[in-house]
């Protein structure tokens, strides 16, 4: 992460410690439950930028650096 470049960390923690875990799922939800979007960011060949939108913690593959959470579009539904 870089300092302002408006990333903000909400969470983190080890998915096989159960307290942690517990922990990442309520940040998940709240965030979502707030209406953002969530994407984990995908490496691919050649450099290209891509992410796979998750709406549920267990969509979130266990090797993943990251979620973004995104707010929605204005006016969206």
């Amino acid at each position: 992460m870089k300092p302002g470049h408006g990333e903000v960390l909400v969470a983190e923690g080890d998915v096989d410690v159960p307290a942690e875990q517990d922990a990442l799922v309520a940040a998940f939800r709240a965030q979502l439950d707030a209406g953002m979007w969530a994407a984990v960011p995908l490496a691919t060949a050649g450099g290209r930028r891509e992410a796979q939108m998750v709406s549920r913690f267990e969509d979130v593959p266990q090797d993943a650096d990251r979620v973004i959470f995104f707010p929605r579009a204005a006016g969206g539904r």
